[in-house]
């Protein structure tokens, strides 16, 4: 790489959002860095909904497995199934599918650089990027890379959010484990409880005082993991837990990982110069469900777009439309998902309740179709009212659990 060379923008981090805002940016003509830690992979259920197989164009060949249900367990053991009536949630392995997008940002043109981010510099108009690199011989080596613009896609604890845009630091995260092991194959008496087709989600104390525990399969491999925001509780314990409680204590264990969630998007993505935040980094995690991957590439893309502008127009304040432009889509869903975590995940009584309304057909049409198309579901109003009536039958204790 030419030391001296001036890119219109590095993309800090090579997660789903970073290599696709470097993607786009290159389809459009736009000369980009990926800088990226080698080795790196989120700890991650891997779901993905139909709209973003469409929307970003993911080959079949990358969804290793398609769930046709979900299956919620209470607190005291209740489990309710949630089928898919037509259609289905894509499940990925992170170790495979974000490799496949810095790769598809590299064939449109992006400069894939390997190191570990470390600060900022500016001089006039640019900015210079300041990485580790690891030489042959093990030893680290200060290397740069100039640009016009930067997008932070560096994950939840990112360095280049918490250099750059005020109150970064401030921002919630749930601390999620996983275990990638070797599925089962039926029927293994082993693993009794383990459906290849359906994914399980446990909302009890044990497993996870605040948030839920998961078992997501992927084909031939299954992620097994749990969350939660206090930092008092024992993730890998808990996982072991959930393992034993669903017959997978013998399966083969190929990795694990771990790492911060954020619960809340950041209430500023810019610093109104030259850099804009993506994915993790900006917070786009959805409360509640943890879903992540569909927004941080949605978030990526508004980041491109935002920096386009800026580039195209020399107005910088084009960069805070990438906020702008998600939380007009997305906002009022967040919204809504962050009221739900904070009251049904208070309590194992109230998570009791939340998985019984889950039995409910017009909450599983409604949950489903807003989850694969990412809306809300205006066309059934009578739903929508007896919903509310069943939820506030809930509230008020009227509904035994």
């Amino acid at each position: 790489m030419n030391p001296n060379e001036i890119f219109d923008v590095v993309v800090v981090g090579g997660g789903p959002s970073g290599a696709t805002a470097a993607h786009h940016l290159s389809k459009s003509g736009r000369v980009v860095a990926l800088l990226d830690r080698a080795g790196r992979i989120k700890p991650c259920g891997g779901a993905v909904p139909p709209i973003l197989i469409r929307e970003f164009s993911i080959p079949d060949e990358l969804i290793v497995a398609k769930v046709k249900a979900a299956r919620m367990v209470s607190p005291k053991g209740r489990a309710v199934d949630m089928p898919i009536e037509g259609g289905f949630v894509g499940m990925v392995d992170r170790e495979h599918f974000d490799e496949w997008l810095r790769c598809r940002a590299a064939d449109s043109g992006t400069t894939r650089v390997t190191g570990t981010y470390d600060r900022l510099s500016r001089e006039n108009d640019i900015v210079t990027v300041h990485y580790d690199e690891r030489a042959p011989d093990g030893t680290l080596v200060s290397r740069t890379v100039r640009a016009r613009f930067v997008i932070g896609a560096d994950g939840a604890l990112s360095k280049v959010a918490r250099q750059e845009i005020k109150g970064a630091e401030l921002i919630r995260f749930v601390y999620a484990y996983h275990e990638i092991v070797r599925s089962p194959t039926a029927p293994a008496e082993s693993a009794k409880t383990f459906d290849a087709t359906r994914c399980d989600v446990y909302y009890q104390a044990p497993v996870s005082p605040d948030f839920y525990g998961w078992v997501f399969p992927h084909g031939a491999t299954t992620s097994i993991g749990t969350g939660s925001a206090s930092k008092g509780f024992a993730l890998r314990p808990s996982v072991a837990s959930l393992r034993e409680k669903c017959g997978l204590s013998d399966v083969e264990t190929l990795r694990h990982e771990g790492a911060p969630i954020p619960m809340k998007p950041l209430k500023c993505w810019d610093n109104g110069r030259d850099v804009v935040l993506a994915g993790d980094a900006a917070g786009v995690v959805a409360p509640a469900s943890g879903e992540g991957i569909y927004y941080a590439m949605l978030g990526g893309r508004l980041a491109a777009d935002a920096v386009e502008l800026a580039l195209a127009s020399g107005d910088v304040r084009s960069l805070a439309t990438a906020r702008e432009q998600f939380m007009r889509a997305h906002g009022k869903v967040f919204w809504v998902l962050g009221i739900m975590q904070k009251f049904w995940y208070s309590s194992d009584k109230r998570r009791e309740r939340f998985v019984m309304m889950c039995s409910d057909k017009d909450v599983q049409h409604l949950t489903w179709q807003a989850y694969m198309h990412k809306k809300l579901v205006k066309a059934r109003p009578m739903a929508h009212l007896r919903i509310f009536l069943k939820d506030m039958a809930h509230l008020t204790g009227l509904v035994r659990p």
